[in-house]
């Protein structure tokens, strides 16, 4: 009997110890597994279920669904795909995941990005242990990521073959003047990263298409104009396609704004190309012999002479425009000119308009002489006659053409827009232009820019302008073909020692 008591005792007392060690080993028990874990919580943010998200994390921030939500809304989050590798344990009681995602944004497309996550045992229960750079690793320490617009590209400038302007052009200031008139593209958007202290970091962009816009500069041509101008300081050249107006090169080295077709200048002997006109219209003909002394009075008035003093004594009115005697000039002005017919003629080829072409422009100004010494002086370019170098490169044009007519450096009906109308086209006097041709190719041939490299077919006139107290200015105008030109050198010296050699340099390397 006593020992079935005994027995029975040893049995309650087995069964109180495992009890009790049963209670005590469930009590130390880690729920769940860092697999299950890890698998609810990717698939919970593919579902966008962020609060039960947060039901998974440890502690949770308490802006842990805001961020989330903030997040998709500031970048417009369109949806996300979550690829997690294997759970890999780092202790006894933790582990991470490393995953791949792509979030597809609506304006920038798919943002693909790999991150990890870390889980770990937290009161006896498996968490995740989240930090901002579980969202993404660029959030780590106090990163950002936003959306940012920025200016769309500036209007790019090209050729009227659609190249892009030769490089070192001296065209600059007349290129950023048109890039002003025309609206940069939208504005792109980028996906930017930041972190304190460090620059921004651009992610993702789309970036609108650059407006692309032609000018009417040539290529080739632009580029002779420029490198004839390499070494050579406070110079310009302007190349016009006579047929058309098109500006096909401007080489600016003038140290000024735009220099080219804004300032006013005396253009000296190459005005001769005006006043011949209203000569040959007033019914003198190249053949017709005149008088080239060394000087000449005007009655009652002042002298002029001849560069060097030269006595050409008797020849031909072509003879006089191709040698530039300027004796013979001021004579026959006087006798069969008056102040409006040298004026009137001056406005038939361009003086005293606007010059709309599309960064604006001048072409030159004849004012009133006081009296017959300031109409003398006019009659051969000084006085108060001024041109810019692009007028005088339009005179030239219109000799060759037939036609005066407005430049432009853009197409015409853009012209229109961004500058104004331009004045019409004036056709000029059959007689007048086929003179003035013979007289231009003599000028070449054998008169004042006779034997200074000129390649055959080029015809002009070469110009040098007295300014008191300075160097002289040096000009050359001419064309060959559908091109003409106008080489200006300010403070030079003379358009044959100054002007000619760049005007051979560019002609030679079209």
């Amino acid at each position: 009997m006593r020992r079935r008591r005994l027995i029975a005792l040893v049995i309650a007392v087995t069964a109180i110890i495992a009890a009790y060690g049963f209670a005590v080993l469930s009590a130390q028990r880690v729920r769940g597994s860092a697999e299950e874990v890890a698998a609810a919580y990717f698939r919970a943010w593919r579902e966008a279920d962020v609060r039960g998200m947060a039901g998974l994390v440890h502690r949770p921030p308490a802006d842990f669904v805001s961020r989330h939500v903030d997040l998709s809304e500031k970048l417009r989050v369109q949806s996300i795909e979550l690829r997690p590798g294997p759970v890999r344990r780092t202790g006894e009681d933790t582990a991470e995941v490393t995953f791949a995602g792509t979030r597809r944004l609506r304006d920038l497309g798919p943002w693909p990005f790999t991150a990890t996550l870390r889980l770990g045992v937290r009161e006896r229960e498996w968490k995740v242990l989240w930090t901002p750079e579980t969202l993404h690793p660029l959030l780590k320490d106090g990163g950002t990521l936003d959306l940012a617009a920025f200016a769309g590209p500036p209007p790019e400038l090209v050729t009227g073959e659609g190249d892009p302007i030769p490089r070192n052009s001296y065209a600059d200031a007349y290129l950023a003047r048109l890039r002003a008139e025309f609206e940069p593209a939208e504005e792109g958007l980028a996906l930017v990263a930041a972190v304190p202290g460090r620059a921004e970091q651009r992610l993702l962009a789309v970036t609108p298409e650059q407006d692309v816009r032609r000018t009417t500069l040539s290529r080739p041509v632009q580029a002779a104009a420029a490198r004839a101008l390499d070494g050579v300081e406070d110079a310009a050249i302007v190349a016009l396609r006579p047929s058309t107006g098109e500006v096909l090169a401007v080489a600016d080295r003038l140290l000024d704004d735009r220099s080219a077709f804004h300032d006013l200048f005396p253009p000296g002997s190459t005005f001769k190309t005006i006043t011949a006109a209203a000569l040959l219209r007033a019914g003198l003909d190249p053949a017709s012999e005149v008088s080239c002394p060394a000087t000449y009075t005007i009655p009652f008035h002042r002298s002029f002479g001849n560069a060097g003093g030269l006595d050409r004594g008797t020849l031909s009115f072509a003879e006089a425009f191709a040698h530039s005697c300027n004796t013979t000039f001021v004579q026959e002005a006087v006798t069969r000119l008056d102040e409006e017919d040298l004026r009137a003629t001056a406005e038939e080829w361009g003086f005293h308009r606007s010059l709309p072409t599309g960064v604006g422009g001048r072409c030159g100004a004849l004012e009133g002489p006081a009296n017959l010494d300031w109409f003398g002086a006019n009659a051969i370019g000084q006085g108060t006659v001024v041109a810019s170098p692009l007028c005088m490169a339009a005179v030239a044009a219109a000799v060759s053409d037939g036609t005066w007519r407005p430049p432009r450096l853009l197409a015409a009906e853009e012209v229109r827009a961004v500058d104004g109308s331009p004045p019409e086209p004036v056709t000029l006097d059959a007689g007048v232009v086929a003179a003035l041709r013979e007289m231009m190719a003599a000028v070449v041939d054998h008169g004042t820019a006779g034997g200074a490299g000129l390649p055959a077919g080029v015809s002009g006139k070469t110009g040098t302008a007295e300014v008191e107290g300075r160097p002289d200015h040096g000009w050359f105008i001419g064309y060959r073909d559908d091109l003409a030109f106008c080489v200006f050198v300010r403070h030079g010296g003379s358009g044959r020692s100054a002007a000619l050699p760049i005007t051979a340099r560019f002609v030679n390397g079209l």
